[in-house]
């Protein structure tokens, strides 16, 4: 599927002027453990799930936060787990290391590293966007560059800095978090089913490699 010579990839500038795309679905808010058993319930029926997290950003040097939020959703739905106040239930981490529910997400290594600061396990079934686009020669690696490459859409990532640990999430958090886990849903659908023409997007472009000069001294 490749063509070495070309690449598709997008400036941030040519991002910033696209129009920007909102969460349109459900959102439920996993804050105790019956939540979380019926939220788990319910995700057991589906065969392929989006999936992101969120941690408390921390702005001193060596101080590591545990994963706050995890962001696991459905074509409809997002379930919002805060893992701040619950933990990581023997159902949740069942749920993640279950290799026959194909949970999609995106630099998963950086999330499932952060996640061991909470509990060991070992996930299964995962997918990540970062190289399943390569195939499509999409050479951005960021979830708002991919998505805007595909959709021609816009996520924002003003919420991205916020406290993920606070005692109430805002509304524009949870809405923030739920997009960027169903954007991964649907960014695979869209890619597994073949309808990205990539060799007509108006991204694509010749690769023009960086020559360097050797300069004598």
């Amino acid at each position: 599927m490749n063509d070495s010579k070309y690449i598709i990839s997008i400036d941030k500038e040519t991002v910033a002027d696209l129009p920007l795309i909102s969460y349109e679905g459900a959102i439920t808010l996993v804050d105790s453990a019956a939540v979380a058993h019926a939220a788990i319930r319910a995700l057991r029926k589906e065969s392929i799930v989006g999936f992101d997290t969120e941690t408390r950003p921390s702005f001193r040097k060596g101080r590591l936060h545990k994963v706050a939020l995890m962001q696991i959703a459905t074509s409809d739905r997002c379930f919002l787990f805060r893992l701040n106040k619950i933990g990581i239930c023997a159902e949740l981490k069942a749920f993640l290391e279950d290799p026959a529910v194909k949970k999609i997400g995106l630099s998963l290594h950086d999330d499932f590293a952060v996640l061991r600061r909470s509990c060991e396990m070992e996930p299964r079934g995962f997918v990540d966007l970062q190289v399943m686009v390569k195939h499509f020669e999409i050479t951005d690696i960021s979830l708002q560059k991919i998505y805007a490459i595909i959709f021609g859409e816009r996520i924002s990532k003003s919420q991205r800095l916020t406290n993920w640990e606070a005692d109430t999430l805002s509304q524009a958090q949870q809405a923030y978090a739920a997009l960027d886990a169903w954007a991964c849903l649907k960014i695979y659908y869209y890619l597994a089913d073949g309808s990205f023409d990539y060799k007509n997007s108006p991204y694509r472009h010749l690769f023009q490699p960086v020559v360097k000069k050797n300069h004598e001294n």
